[in-house]
């Protein structure tokens, strides 16, 4: 209902229905709608309780309402009713009103418009009134003048030819004058002016007299500009007018440019010579160490970087910030910047300012002297600055120390901004962009230079801490290879713990890392002229910082790393242990976050954009995590071979058939839980413990058959005969083929348990294998069955799953009671008593 009063009210009422239609006909093409108030793509509906469509039936709709609803959904349905109609209506006041601002809007707009055009139509009267009275007075003044002009200009030519004649005659002694005065300008400007007079009527006597005097005087005042010329020690502005008169004068332009040229190029050739000599051989053949050699490995190693320690990037004593020379890099390239480059910009300017930018005319113009000036001036320049360029870049080659970057990108920028004044000065000149490449080649070397120092640091931070590991031996041997690490250390000389070290060592990288990061920072700084060349923007960062430094450094530490376990022999090889532990170590903690954040850090810092293809963090952290598991498989290949060495000697060199009854455990076998133990410790120091099957009650009272696999046959023992031992060898044979296979050597686990197992089978097996070469007598077995018990005692602890070490055991003691001439087992309680005993 409010929405019928609205339209009644917006409607007038002497609108006829003609009108009517024309204006909904408008507004339903402006929405969008057919001639039935539907939208164009709405499929018209037949349905009459559709209350939306053309054919909708209120009485049907109304019907079917309380045919179907409820008392509440008729209640509901009227509210949602009476909703939509208010905001019918609220929507349709809305659109009346909107057109209503528009419609007074436009009015507003038109009433302006009409006042606008009436004071530009009274301005273009005013105008038009002015005119004619202009064209009016113009007229009249014409008029006035036409009768005296013809006379007026036949008497101006007369007296203009009169001048002339008076200055030809005075020409002689006008340049006579001159030439007294020095006045040569002026005297070059006077007989240009009458030359082509005299050589038009040279037939006349007169003019062939003053024609003769003229040429004498400009000959000797040619030869005096010469002259001048030639002496050069005149200032800018009277050489630049003496080549200016020689060009009036008819002078070969292109002598003249020769001769400005090699008078420049003697100047500029003694400013080189003066770089020259301040060019010094180089201080040492490579870049400088890393590594402070007053400071100690112990001092370096023993903590990680403080502020103010040798490895701290902020510290005076950072052989990253040591230079013997700290300002002659900037020094030379001042040197040049004010003396050559300044030099070369003055010559460029007097030159085009002589031969080039000059108005040719008459003559000149036809001989084309710009072109053929500015080809000899690229020519000279290029020569000039390929000279220069090569004293640059020697000079930049001397710079072999990783000291304070800052000094040589600040020479660099020097270097690249000065040579800018010459492109503005020689468009088109190679010389900016080869000063450019200059800069170019010098950060990559820069980087080569920066990966070399982190190298030689990372290699002497290795040997500090095998000096580190090696310090303990001094007073006495370890055995094991590691076992001195440990116990606990006591007095001053205690040296540092694997946790200790391998933190230091971490430490110092990364920070050296960082320091090269930001020095190397530098050359892309917003202040330095040369940081928004498309190089600097790209590929320095993503191919220069990125992969030749910070993944190539990255893959070194992986490849020298695994260069430890290339030099492996049968006695373990050169390398410590307790070193190689802790390059696994490292190259796991590289793996699972230093490389990321790292790489990450490189990418933040430098803006790394990987329009072309890098290295992929995922491809690092493979190759580190490769570089830990082959280090870590080595070191249980060294602790397994220096503890095989042990018994495969305690085993070939005693007399198992003659020996004496046992009485003890052999000490080879204490030394071998000893140093399992000491290995245990060393693991655990920077590995996590892993997991482990569950042991059983009795893993400690374990007993050994003298027969292998035959676990439940010990009734075979006592009634020895030939066939038993056959029937015994069946059965153990059967057993070895449904029992799993022992790998000894496959790859170890990154924690403290798969360690000590790859150890231990390695060991167990080489005592199998030398068990297994010999013969032995009553007495020898039953010291095998000692060992073995005692070892058992002792091993089960320490690997994953105890049946392992049972199943070796049991191989060994089964293997020499085949190798065994009276096999005669001990009883099982005299073998624990010897073996608590001992």
């Amino acid at each position: 209902m409010d929405g019928d009063i609205c339209a009644t009210a917006t409607t007038p009422p002497d609108s006829d229905p003609a009108r009517k239609r024309g204006v909904h006909g408008m507004l339903k093409l402006y929405y969008g709608l057919n001639e039935e108030g539907k939208t164009v793509d709405q499929a018209e509906s037949m349905n009459p309780c559709d209350i939306n469509g053309t054919h909708f039936d209120p009485e049907v709709y109304l019907n079917k309402l309380r045919r179907e609803c409820s008392l509440g959904e008729l209640m509901d349905q009227e509210s949602c009713m009476v909703k939509q109609i208010r905001s019918l209506d609220s929507d349709m006041q809305t659109l009346v009103y909107e057109n209503y601002n528009k419609f007074i809007s436009a009015t507003d707009t038109i009433r302006k418009m009409k006042n606008d055009f009436k004071k530009m139509e009274d301005e273009m009267d005013c105008l038009s009134t002015n005119m004619a009275a202009i064209t009016e007075f113009s007229a009249h003044i014409s008029g006035t003048l036409q009768d005296q002009h013809a006379q007026i200009t036949k008497l101006s030519g007369v007296h203009t030819l009169l001048r002339k004649l008076q200055f030809l005659f005075e020409l002689p002694a006008r340049l006579n004058k001159c030439l007294e005065l020095q006045a040569y300008s002026q005297a070059v400007s006077s007989h240009r002016r009458a030359r082509c007079v005299l050589q038009q009527y040279s037939h006349m006597p007169s003019f062939r007299g003053i024609q003769d005097d003229c040429h004498a005087i400009m000959d000797k005042l040619s030869q005096e500009l010469r002259q001048k010329f030639r002496d050069g020690g005149s200032s800018a502005k009277d050489l630049s007018e003496c080549v200016e008169l020689l060009l009036q004068l008819d002078e070969p332009a292109e002598e003249l440019c020769d001769k400005f040229l090699i008078h420049a190029q003697s100047r500029l050739e003694a400013n080189l010579r003066g770089l020259e000599a301040e060019l010094r051989p180089p201080l040492s053949s490579g870049p400088t160490s890393v590594i402070d050699p007053s400071i100690g490995p112990a001092r370096r190693l023993s903590a990680a970087p403080t502020a103010g320690s040798p490895t701290d990037p902020t510290s005076p004593g950072n052989p990253f910030l040591s230079s013997s020379s700290r300002t002659d890099i900037l020094e030379f390239i001042d040197r040049g910047c004010n003396e050559f480059v300044s030099s070369l910009c003055l010559v460029i300017a007097s030159y085009q300012e002589l031969f080039v930018n000059r108005p040719q005319e008459g003559n000149l113009a036809s001989k084309n002297i710009p072109h053929m000036a500015i080809g000899k001036l690229h020519a000279f320049v290029d020569a000039m600055a390929t000279c220069y360029f090569s004293l640059v870049e020697r000079r930049i080659q001397d710079e072999k120390s990783v000291g304070d970057n800052s000094l040589l990108v600040r020479a660099l920028d020097r270097f690249h901004r000065r040579l800018q004044a010459v492109a503005k000065l020689l468009p088109g000149s190679a010389v900016p962009s080869q000063g450019t490449e200059i800069v170019v080649r010098a950060a990559r070397e820069r980087i080569k230079q920066y990966l070399a120092a982190l190298q030689s640091f990372y290699l002497d931070s290795l040997r500090d801490v095998r000096q580190a590991l090696a310090a303990p031996r001094l007073g006495g041997s370890s055995a094991g290879g590691g076992s001195h690490l440990a116990g606990p250390a006591t007095g001053k000389d205690a040296p540092a713990s694997l946790p200790e070290l391998l933190s230091s060592l971490s430490a110092s990288i990364l920070n050296q890392i960082k320091s090269v990061l930001a020095s190397v920072h530098l050359f892309t700084a917003k202040d330095i002229t040369f940081s928004n060349k498309p190089y600097f923007k790209g590929e320095f960062c993503s191919q220069g910082v990125r992969e030749s430094l910070v993944v190539n450094f990255i893959k070194f530490v992986c490849q020298s790393s695994r260069q430890f376990c290339e030099s492996a022999g049968d006695r373990g090889g050169s390398t410590p242990p307790a070193l190689l532990l802790l390059l696994s170590r490292l190259c796991l903690d590289y793996e699972t976050s230093t490389i990321t954040y790292i790489l990450t850090l490189t990418d933040e810092q430098f803006l790394v954009q990987h329009r072309s293809p890098v290295t992929a963090v995922a491809a690092l952290c493979g190759e580190a995590r490769e570089a830990a598991q082959k280090l870590l498989n080595h070191y249980v290949k060294v602790q397994g071979l220096i503890i095989s060495q042990m018994l495969r000697k305690s085993v070939e060199t005693r007399d198992w058939v003659n020996t004496i009854e046992p009485r003890n455990v052999r000490a080879v076998m204490k030394r071998v839980v000893e140093d399992t133990t000491s290995i245990d410790v060393q693991v655990s120091l920077l590995y996590e413990e892993g997991t482990r099957k569950a042991h059983s009650s009795d893993s400690s009272k374990r007993t050994f058959s003298v027969y292998s696999g035959s676990r439940q046959q010990t009734r075979y023992a006592p009634s020895y005969t030939p066939s038993a031992a056959m029937d015994t060898n069946f059965l153990s044979n059967i057993h070895k083929l449904f029992s799993e296979r022992i790998d000894i050597f496959s790859p170890v686990e990154f924690n403290k348990v798969s360690v000590v197992t790859g150890i231990i089978k390695i060991s167990l097996k080489t005592f199998l294998e030398c068990v297994r070469l010999r013969t032995f007598g009553r007495y020898g077995l039953q010291q095998i069955q000692v060992d073995c018990n005692y070892l058992q005692m002792y091993l089960w602890r320490f690997v994953s799953d105890e049946n392992l070490v049972h199943f070796l055991l049991d191989e060994i003691v089964g293997s020499t009671a085949h190798r065994c001439l009276d096999p005669a087992p001990m009883e099982q309680s005299v073998i624990e008593v010897i073996c608590e005993r001992g």
